[in-house]
């Protein structure tokens, strides 16, 4: 890699740069935010869409790259524990229970950091991304629940090194974190903390709205959503109201264009990167799922090790006949009657995958779909694009014809 030992007078070249209006990664562009910052010098190297390349990155962060002889790191990346978790007392208005939250704030208060890269929501628009760096932990929860849409939250680096700051958490996800760790050497750091997490099918704003308009009952009303394990989506209302909407009654033919090229074409879902990552597609319905990456990470996850209740991962089910069942059925746009969704759904969340299993039946779908996505629109960028890992994912499945 050409980027990972700083040349002061490189990067001193680069902050003269202005940022670029143009996007490098053209249509496959994420919007990370790196672009957006004299940090655009570093874009052919650090972009996760122009240069792939998890494996050395995970070596650095990590002290070493998936095991490719091990199905689970295929899956989940480099890790040394996981757990499934929730907050013996969740955070009010909090997505999940406030897990990632509690943590940022943590390290606030004890000094571990002198702030954290996190997304608020504009005053306009309450989906509308706004990264900022909280200095205070008021900041941070301001900036709970997740922003459904592609968000610049790199756009800050240039704020960071400007500000003189030396201890940093970051909050991301997958190809904002990739391009972090790419230029990681160049911010001037003493100590640099990532917790991620993990992401699939993000949209624009205009997308956003055509989801909600298609989807739910009271678009206008929708606080947050989200693919639970339940293979149901859960719409939360502003009157405290849950939503839930089949994933086999969505409206694929009109929905199969809403994603971003970007997410069409991502397969690091997991957030291979980052130290600790907090989802939830890991663990029973109603906890979330924490995978501890390397020392930082653990040492990150004692902060509030005690505010948690914890039990170990499990995997339950077969996910195989159901993900070979969904290729053809979104590649051709299917859409069931609700009734029919409705039914489908209860007998799958009754003897389909759960745990683990269901995260791998996640990324099974996400990973099928995407291959094809990137052989049919960018057919040149297959080999080097795929990482070894999905490779090895996607060759357990029939593909249809290109």
């Amino acid at each position: 890699m050409t980027i990972t030992t700083p040349d002061p007078a490189k990067h001193k070249k680069a902050k003269a740069l202005k940022p670029s209006s143009r996007r490098p990664a053209k249509e496959l562009c994420s919007e990370c935010g790196l672009c957006d910052t004299y940090y655009v010098h570093y874009v052919k190297d650090a972009c996760a869409f122009i240069h792939q390349h998890i494996a050395e990155l995970e070596e650095e962060a990590h002290g070493r790259s998936r095991n490719l002889d091990n199905p689970d790191d295929w899956y989940f990346g480099v890790s040394q524990d996981m757990m499934a978790a929730r907050k013996k007392q969740p955070i009010e208005g909090a997505q999940w229970t406030g897990i990632v939250s509690s943590i940022a704030c943590e390290m606030l208060n004890r000094g571990m950091v002198e702030g954290v890269v996190c997304v608020q929501n504009t005053k306009e628009d309450r989906f509308g991304p706004m990264p900022v760096i909280a200095r205070t932990p008021e900041e941070v929860l301001a900036a709970k629940v997740n922003k459904p849409t592609l968000s610049p939250n790199l756009s800050v680096l240039e704020q960071i090194e400007q500000s003189g700051m030396k201890r940093l958490l970051v909050i991301g996800v997958g190809c904002q974190i990739q391009a972090l760790r790419a230029v990681e050497k160049q911010l001037g750091l003493e100590k640099l903390y990532v917790l991620g997490t993990p992401c699939v099918d993000n949209v624009s704003r205009a997308g956003l709205q055509k989801f909600l308009d298609t989807t739910s009952r009271s678009p206008e009303t929708v606080v947050h959503y989200e693919f639970m394990q339940d293979f149901q989506v859960h719409f939360k209302h502003e009157d405290g109201s849950i939503e839930k909407v089949p994933f086999f009654g969505l409206k694929t033919n009109q929905l199969k264009d809403v994603f971003a090229p970007s997410c069409m074409s991502c397969f690091d879902y997991v957030n291979s990167l980052a130290d600790l990552v907090v989802g939830y597609m890991g663990a029973p319905f109603g906890w979330q799922w924490i995978v501890v990456r390397n020392d930082t990470g653990q040492q990150m996850l004692d902060l509030v090790q005690e505010q948690l209740d914890t039990q170990p991962v499990m995997s339950q089910g077969d996910r195989k006949k159901a993900v070979q069942q969904s290729i053809p059925a979104y590649d051709k746009g299917v859409t069931l009657p609700m009734w029919a969704a409705k039914l489908m759904g209860i007998v799958i969340e009754k003897i389909g995958p759960k745990g683990l299993e269901y995260a791998r039946f996640s990324i099974d779908s996400h990973f099928t779909r995407n291959y094809l996505y990137v052989k049919r629109n960018h057919p040149e960028k297959l080999d080097a694009h795929v990482p070894e890992y999905a490779k090895r994912i996607v060759g357990q499945y029939k593909l249809p014809e290109a």
